[in-house]
């Protein structure tokens, strides 16, 4: 089971959702925690070694790497477009 942080950059971004969206990312964190499971699609963010993107519906993303093998950092949530700026 992994530890989770946040940066400031994230915290910012996750209360611009609406609270609706908030609550998805609540729901959707207990998964990610205990087993990242399918439904979040996890993977790589092309052209960087260390980012991953998460959806937590089929517009919200959630950026974020690996610190060690224990903690999981999120760095930025928001809409797809979001990808574009990593």
């Amino acid at each position: 089971m992994y530890k989770i942080t946040y940066t400031a950059c994230f915290l910012k971004s996750f209360n611009r959702l609406t609270n609706d969206e908030q609550l998805t990312f609540q729901n959707k964190m207990k998964i990610f925690i205990e087993n990242n499971h399918p439904s979040l699609r996890n993977k790589k963010i092309k052209g960087h070694k260390d980012l991953y993107e998460s959806s937590l519906n089929m517009d919200i993303r959630i950026i974020w790497y690996y610190e060690n093998q224990i903690i999981i950092v999120l760095i930025d949530i928001g809409h797809h477009d979001i990808l574009k700026r990593y």
